[in-house]
C-alpha cells in the first residue's frame, strides 16, 4: 500500500494504477462500517483508493473538529489489512486555497433536515467531495447509508454536474445491539450508549408498523417520537421523507427514509431507515 499526503505524490501514485478504480472517501478513525465499505470496493474493482481527511468545512462553528477522533496509526494499519492499493492522507493546505471556487448544496434540498440544524454544512460536505473526486478519478465511490441526506446530495451532485463515476450505497452497519456505527460512538459513555439504543429501536418500530401494513407517517413518527423522548436527552428531529427529500404523508415502498437526530448527551447521533 502507498501511503501519500499531497496532491503531487497522488497524482504520480495514481498513474500507475491499471485498470478500474473504486474510492473510498473517509475522515478517519476508521470502524467495522468503513471497512465495509473498503471491502466492497476491494471486490469489485481493480484498485481501491482511500482518502482520509477530516474535512474543517463541513464543521460549524462550535462543533467537535478539534476533538474529532484521530486513529492515524491504526487506520494506516486498518486499510494495509483491508487491501487498499493507495491511502490519501492530505493536509488542509493541500485541499484548500485562497479565495477558490465553491460548490454550494441546493438551495432547498441542502438546508433541511441535517441542512437545517447546521446550515451550511453540505456546502463544505460537497465542495471537499468533488474536490476528491476530482483528484482521484475514480469510476465507483463508495458511501454508507447511514448519512443519507449527505449520500443522496451527493448523488445529485454527481448527476447534475454529469461526473463518470457511479455512486454505490452501502448498507448500514450496526453493533451487536442495534447501534448505528460511528466514529463518535467513542464519546458515549456506558449510560448514554444505552440510552442511544432507543434511537435504532425506534427505527425498527416503524419497520415493524410498515411491516404490519401501516402507511400513516404522522402515526409512525408519533410512535417513535414517544420511545425516543423516554430516553434521549434532545431530539432534534424524526422524519418520513422520499427518497428526493420531499415531505410526504403515507409511505411509499422503496421510496421511504426514516431520519433520526438526536443527542444522548454531548452526542449528536443520527440513524435512519430506508424503506
Amino acid at each position: 500500500m502507498t501511503v501519500v499526503r499531497d496532491y503531487k505524490a497522488f497524482k504520480e501514485a495514481r498513474e500507475l494504477l491499471d485498470g478500474s478504480v473504486g474510492f473510498v472517501p473517509t475522515m478517519g478513525a476508521l470502524h467495522e462500517g468503513h471497512i465495509s465499505l473498503i471491502k466492497r470496493a476491494v471486490k469489485e474493482n481493480d484498485n481501491v483508493i482511500v482518502s482520509i481527511f477530516v474535512n474543517p468545512t463541513q464543521f460549524l462553528e462550535g462543533e467537535d473538529l478539534d476533538k474529532y477522533p484521530r486513529k492515524e496509526e491504526a487506520d494506516i494499519k486498518l486499510c494495509e489489512l483491508a487491501g487498499v492499493d493507495i491511502l490519501f492522507m492530505p493536509t488542509i493546505d493541500s485541499i484548500y486555497f485562497e479565495d477558490e471556487m465553491k460548490i454550494l448544496a441546493p438551495a432547498v434540498a441542502g438546508y433541511i433536515l441535517e441542512g437545517a440544524i447546521r446550515p451550511g454544512h453540505f456546502n463544505g460536505v460537497l465542495q471537499v467531495v468533488m474536490k476528491l473526486f476530482n483528484i482521484t478519478r475514480p469510476n465507483r465511490a463508495y458511501f454508507g447509508k447511514k448519512d443519507a441526506q449527505q449520500l443522496l446530495l451527493i448523488e445529485k451532485m454527481v448527476n447534475d454536474y454529469f461526473l463518470p463515476i457511479d455512486i454505490v450505497e452501502c448498507d448500514i452497519v450496526r453493533d451487536s445491539d442495534g447501534l448505528a456505527l460511528s466514529s463518535r460512538n467513542v464519546y458515549l459513555s456506558d449510560d448514554e450508549r444505552k440510552r442511544a439504543l432507543a434511537i435504532s429501536k425506534s427505527l425498527k418500530r416503524a419497520g415493524k408498523m410498515i411491516m404490519s401494513g401501516e402507511r400513516s407517517v404522522s402515526k409512525i413518527k408519533d410512535d417513535m417520537i414517544r420511545l425516543l423522548k423516554e430516553s434521549v436527552d434532545e431530539l432534534e428531529y424524526v422524519e418520513i421523507v422520499d427518497k428526493a427529500l420531499n415531505t410526504i404523508s403515507t409511505v411509499q415502498e422503496q421510496n421511504t427514509l426514516i431520519l433520526v437526530a438526536a443527542k444522548v448527551g454531548n452526542t449528536r447521533l443520527i440513524d435512519n431507515l430506508w424503506i
